[in-house]
């Protein structure tokens, strides 16, 4: 099944706002392709979209370093608790 203009945008707003997941459950709805499939689909769309759009998507890594940042503010505090 083709994807309409309207679903290929809602597509494409959920990759800008870094909502993978959901974009593969709406081309999977519109098209009713598999999850590999789907998976496929959004990761090449969303390297499309960075070449074409560059700063508008989030970055690859930006959530790694928020993990990272959290585990080290937990990490402190639990030393800063153990030492008071």
């Amino acid at each position: 099944m083709p994807l309409t203009d309207e679903k290929r945008d809602q597509i494409n707003e959920a990759i800008f706002a870094g909502r993978k997941i959901e974009a593969i459950k709406l081309y999977r709805d519109a098209t009713g392709e598999g999850l590999k499939e789907a998976k496929d689909f959004i990761e090449t769309l969303t390297d499309s979209l960075r070449e074409k759009y560059p700063g508008r998507l989030p970055d690859k890594s930006a959530g790694c370093g928020a993990a990272v940042l959290l585990f080290a503010v937990t990490l402190g505090g639990a030393v800063w608790w153990c030492v008071a």
